[in-house]
């Protein structure tokens, strides 16, 4: 038998003839759609599949995406940067947080601007590397500024366990990880956008499960359909949903079969469940504030909680965006970037005014990237 390449994993998923055969079976069974599909693709990572592989191109008229707040990054509120850079100017400290999140704007700054003045900030590979981090710094205040959907939650409460097992003090944790389903009810729930259907995203499935959209079919009468990002996922993920709304159905199927379950990775559920607990409020970029959307550390785990530690120099007032940038709205779900007045002369990817265009999970980014494929 042959060595297994990593091609070989994703290859069939990026196959054109599989590709073009799905678009035939789509527009095939679009015809018999009764009014257009709108589809929320809610993860940012879909929707760069769909604008690197000019998905949308190959799609009827009749087939639109509303691009959702999927993207941690991205909804992150100033006010929580502004968190994260007083956290590094703290004397004898180290911020430690995942990549995007340098480039990102506070109210009058970026963590990247901070660190070009001398503070000590790192980006890291992988959360664990926060361990290591603290083991060689034992005289340093190490802060883990921890963003992120339900996908990296259980590898910030890894971090939490192996701390606890080797007795680290000098590690802190700064909990931004959010929610899925409250955000998506939070949008349906206002109304304004105009959503019939839902591709969920596969990776947070694996963790919590796809019975976290089981009630969006229910309360809002829109097919969730949990899908991978590979093209050819999504593309199947699209029928998927045509038929149901063809066949008046409206469920939850899973798309991702070959790693996603109903009930999820409960060992991980049961790690989080340990540390953290939903916190009463968190304010979301552009959408408000979205109750139990979001985590804190449990109460016994406070004196690791940097919010609590360090309270009395972070900033307490929400700060809205550039009244030019419009990521909230898109984030909502009811604008498309190149409907930002700055998308791509005052706003780029070196230069961003708002969070949707730094990230590599940012509707902006992949509009400025890949839109003119």
């Amino acid at each position: 038998m042959s060595e297994l390449e990593l091609d070989d994993l994703y290859s069939g998923f990026r196959n054109p003839d599989t590709i073009k055969a799905l678009a035939w079976a789509i527009n095939d069974e679009a015809k018999k759609l009764d009014k257009p599909l709108k589809i929320m693709e809610v993860c940012g990572g879909h929707t760069h599949t769909i604008m690197k592989y000019g998905l949308k191109q190959l799609l009827p008229s009749t087939i639109d995406f509303i691009h959702g707040p999927g993207c941690p990054v991205c909804i992150m509120p100033k006010e929580r940067i502004d968190h994260a850079i007083a956290l590094a100017h703290v004397e004898d400290s180290i911020l430690l947080t995942l990549g995007d999140m340098i480039r990102v704007p506070g109210s009058k700054s970026s963590l990247a601007v901070e660190r070009a003045k001398g503070y000590d900030i790192r980006a890291l590979y992988s959360p664990l590397d926060a361990i290591k981090i603290a083991l060689e710094n034992p005289d340093k205040k190490v802060v883990f500024f921890a963003i992120g959907f339900e996908t990296t939650t259980p590898m910030t409460a890894a971090v939490l366990a192996q701390m606890e097992k080797r007795g680290i003090s000098n590690l802190y944790f700064h909990i931004n990880h959010v929610l899925v389903p409250p955000a998506v009810d939070a949008i349906m729930a206002d109304g304004q956008a105009q959503i019939n259907a839902f591709i969920g995203p596969a990776h947070v499935s694996v963790i919590s499960g796809a019975k976290i959209y089981e009630s969006l079919p229910r309360n809002y009468a829109t097919p969730v359909v949990v899908s991978g990002f590979e093209p050819v996922d999504v593309m199947q993920s699209i029928l998927m949903i045509i038929k149901q709304k063809n066949e008046n159905r409206c469920e939850m199927e899973i798309q991702y079969s070959r790693s996603v379950t109903l009930e999820g990775n409960t060992k991980a559920q049961a790690m989080i469940d340990k540390f953290m607990e939903p916190r009463e409020h968190f304010r979301w970029r552009g959408i408000g504030d979205i109750p139990h959307s979001a985590l804190v550390l449990r109460e016994q785990y406070a004196k690791y909680d940097a919010e609590k530690i360090f309270a009395d120099i972070l900033p307490t007032e929400p700060i809205d965006d550039h009244k030019l940038c419009i990521c909230g709205t898109i984030l909502k779900g009811l604008a498309k970037p190149n409907d930002c007045k700055v998308f791509g002369t005052a706003c780029k990817p070196n230069t961003p005014m708002g969070s949707c265009m730094v990230s590599s999970e940012g509707a902006c980014n992949a509009y400025y990237r890949f839109g003119e494929i």
